[in-house]
């Protein structure tokens, strides 16, 4: 799960910086025309702008929800591994345990003043 959602990240990070390479900006129509036809394009006639823009957005969003499900994963990774959400009335019978067993501090030679 964990590599598909890096595969899937990867993918998706080139897949933006593509499209917001590809975008023109917005003083991009004051030069010369190239090219009048734009009824003959691969968009259409109303150009790229509302095709490009909305994929950018898709993309951006899969690019921060990926990003929040990886950290999620990372945060608790060691967490698991380790046994901390093991059952914990386990863990507090063993702190019982060593708190009983454990010998009385002697305090006549303190060395904090009572």
């Amino acid at each position: 799960m964990y590599q598909i959602l890096l595969v899937a990240y990867l993918i998706i990070a080139i897949a933006l910086i593509g499209f917001i390479l590809i975008q023109q900006g917005k003083g991009a129509n004051a030069g010369a025309s190239f090219g009048g036809g734009a009824s003959g394009t691969v968009f259409g006639a109303a150009g790229a702008g509302n095709f490009l823009s909305r994929t950018t957005a898709v993309l951006a969003t899969a690019f921060f929800a990926i990003s929040l499900v990886i950290g999620n994963i990372n945060s608790h990774r060691n967490n698991v591994e380790t046994g901390k959400f093991d059952d914990l009335s386990k863990v507090a019978e063993q702190v019982q345990e060593k708190q009983q067993s454990a010998p009385a501090v002697d305090k006549k030679n303190s060395d904090i003043p009572q």
